[in-house]
């Protein structure tokens, strides 16, 4: 299923909603986009839920990774939220799970911010 997007703002937070799979090719390159348009328009608060995601490949990872790593230098912050427990798994294996502010529900995540 290819990768679709959909952006909200929540309490001056923008949260990208995806649903699909975030793999090599148009989909990881859908999202750095996305988050690339959201930088470049300023935002500093970003959630991306990912309940919709049913798999990511190391492509998708190494997408997620590049995006944070592109907030942070440029003063944004990026919090995921509702990722299954197999991108946990992945997470916590990789040792990313201490990297990525990762939150159980969209709500949670939001809230972090205040």
């Amino acid at each position: 299923m290819a990768l679709k997007l959909s952006r909200k703002d929540d309490s001056g937070v923008t949260v990208i909603e995806a649903h699909g799979r975030i793999v090599l090719g148009e989909e990881t390159n859908k999202l750095r986009e996305e988050i690339k348009q959201l930088l470049a328009a300023g935002v500093k608060k970003i959630v991306i839920n990912l309940s919709g995601v049913d798999f990511i490949d190391s492509s998708g990872l190494g997408a997620l990774v590049g995006l944070y790593s592109t907030a942070n230098a440029q003063g944004a912050k990026i919090r995921l939220a509702n990722i299954s427990k197999r991108f946990r798994e992945l997470l916590t294996i990789t040792k990313l799970l201490t990297v990525f502010e990762v939150y159980d529900d969209e709500p949670a995540a939001i809230h972090s911010f205040a």
